[in-house]
């Protein structure tokens, strides 16, 4: 059973827009690549979790958690009877080898190798992190811990046995292998441990790296909500791409506007004015005014009034 799904972080969803507004620096535009191809790697293995069948699991994605002042991030938790499954899921792709003698993983790329972080440091970490956080509430629960590789371009060579890593080729039968716990039922200590969790995930992360940008800088207009492209047009009460031909009403996407106006600059007001220059495709001010009214309450009076 899915407890906690998976969102776009705070921090993907402000560099998706400021990337579709302006143009963003080559590092800055690597870290938002990097951000996208790790949460598409993510979600890959989110379907194949939700595959599993009965309901002597629960799923947790995407936990931000701290223990002792200090941060972890886990990308998926599954909690059987028996065992609590930590995975840190990486969607690398092409050729890479691993260093026996001294634990390094290097990447083939143009003909050189280039040494990369090696996974396991950080599952360890999180691993030790969640063991002392089960201790200090009082949860006894063995904690398996893995890495995936999730993307089926990878190839690992000289791939140690002893690691926990989990192949492409192999993640459909280690998760099979979960259903040897179905003979076992989940207890209220499940559900407790599952709820304790959920509870203390940190929604905004602290380690956001944020582009510097201005008002003045970011171009206006109504941007689509599956392409990230500003070529929206407005057809009576709908908007639709123009680039992949998604249709939403004007209600939904003025909402979906108003809330990336407040993420991007949330010293601004949300007022009549604002969003109607935020949403420059849409020419009447009097369509803008009446979705607000209808899902915001008014602060103010005249040209000073704003919504909340």
């Amino acid at each position: 059973m899915l407890v906690k799904s998976r969102t776009k972080s705070m921090e993907m969803q402000l560099y998706l827009s400021l990337g579709a507004r302006m143009t963003l620096l080559e590092k800055e535009k690597q870290y938002l690549w990097n951000m996208e191809k790790g949460y598409e790697g993510e979600c890959m293995f989110d379907a194949l979790t939700e595959k599993l069948e009965g309901c002597n699991h629960l799923i947790l994605n995407d936990l931000l958690l701290k223990h002792n002042n200090t941060t972890f991030q886990i990308d998926s938790l599954i909690i059987t009877p028996r065992n609590a499954y930590l995975f840190e899921v990486k969607n690398f792709e092409g050729d890479y080898i691993y260093d026996t003698r001294t634990d390094q993983l290097h990447v083939k790329a143009n003909s050189k190798d280039y040494e990369v972080t090696n996974p396991l440091n950080q599952l360890n970490r999180c691993n030790s992190l969640l063991r002392l956080f089960f201790q200090s509430y009082g949860f006894n629960l063995p904690i398996i811990a893995s890495v995936v590789f999730i993307n089926s371009e990878f190839t690992l060579y000289q791939s140690p046995p002893d690691k926990p890593f989990i192949h492409p080729t192999q993640i459909n039968r280690y998760l099979k292998g979960l259903q040897k716990d179905s003979s076992f039922k989940l207890t209220k200590m499940h559900t407790a441990l599952a709820e304790k969790l959920t509870s203390l995930h940190i929604v905004d992360s602290p380690f956001k790296t944020l582009p510097e940008y201005s008002y003045d800088q970011v171009g206006k207009g109504l941007m689509c909500a599956s392409c990230s492209s500003l070529s929206v047009v407005v057809e009576r009460r709908t908007a639709r791409c123009v680039r992949c031909h998604k249709v939403e009403t004007l209600e939904e996407i003025v909402l979906r506007h108003v809330g990336e106006f407040r993420m991007l600059f949330p010293d601004r007001p949300v007022s009549t004015k604002n969003i109607h220059e935020w949403c420059k495709q849409i020419e009447s001010q009097k369509t803008i005014k009446r979705i607000l009214d209808k899902h915001f309450s008014i602060k103010g009076s005249n040209r000073w009034s704003y919504f909340e």
